[in-house]
């Protein structure tokens, strides 16, 4: 039985080489090798770009100067601390036609009585013009203040909006940084690949064949050390028992009796 499962594993002998199936793949494997290659170039501008920080602070430039644009335009109602509403444009305009319509119609209203030009006419003008002319100078002040505010304001988050900004941008650029730093090895990796690859599929080349030998040859070692012989020479002792010792004593008198006769035997034992 031995020596036919032994013949078997030498039959297995010629098949412990590259299947062609196996070749076949390892060769697949090396060419398409060659497709990593082509990549490297991108690898390597990739790294080199976040090493840069990946222009990250491109549109720094521009937002900057969206802040200085909206900074001018501003100006000067964000600085202006003038709140005289006659330096408001149009509003001495607004204000002379205002009186003018309050004269008219006071004077009208006196000269239609025959008392135009009188003490009343002229203490009537003046309230109704004071009437007249303060809420529109009081709120065209508080219009003036609250314009110049709002636009200080809105220049200050303007300012805050754009720092928050180009710092992110910043923080962006260092952490590309630091992700170009940790993608160098990974880029390695990446451009090693085919080679590695290949080195791969020569092991696999040589590995495949010696494991294969060393399957048969756990198999068929074993079995072939069973047939082996020695030879060799060697003294043994053997320490009999006392009832083994008493069965060869009796065995030699018993000899002794059956070749000389019973009463003839004893004296030469007895020693005469």
């Amino acid at each position: 039985m031995l020596t036919g499962i032994l013949n078997n594993i030498n039959g297995y002998l010629p098949q412990t080489g590259l299947t062609g199936t196996q070749n076949q793949a390892l060769g697949q494997i090396e060419q398409n090798n060659g497709l990593f290659s082509g990549f490297a170039p991108q690898v390597q501008n990739y790294t080199s770009d976040l090493l840069s920080g990946g222009g990250a602070l491109n549109q720094a430039g521009n937002v900057n100067q969206n802040y200085l644009n909206y900074q001018k335009a501003t100006q000067p109602l964000a600085s202006n601390t003038n709140y005289n509403p006659y330096s408001t444009p149009g509003f001495s305009d607004a204000i002379n036609t205002l009186t003018s319509d309050i004269t008219n119609n006071v004077n009208g209203s006196f000269a239609a009585a025959g008392r135009d030009f009188s003490g009343a006419n002229l203490q009537a003008l003046g309230r109704g013009i004071t009437q007249g002319l303060a809420p529109t100078i009081g709120s065209q002040y508080n219009q003036n203040i609250q314009n110049q505010q709002g636009a200080a304001g809105n220049l200050y988050n303007a300012g805050n909006t754009n720092a928050g900004i180009l710092s992110g941008l910043q923080q962006q650029s260092l952490a590309n940084q630091g992700s170009g730093v940790g993608s160098i090895g990974t880029g390695l990796d990446a451009i090693n690949s085919g080679a590695s690859s290949t080195l791969a599929a020569e092991a696999q080349r040589l590995g495949i064949p010696l494991q294969n030998l060393g399957l048969l040859a756990n198999i068929g070692i074993p079995i072939a050390g069973l047939g082996s012989q020695s030879s060799g020479t060697g003294t043994a002792q053997n320490q009999m028992s006392g009832a083994q010792q008493f069965a060869t004593i009796a065995s030699g008198i018993g000899s002794l009796l059956g070749s000389s006769g019973t009463g003839k035997a004893f004296p030469s034992i007895l020693g005469k």
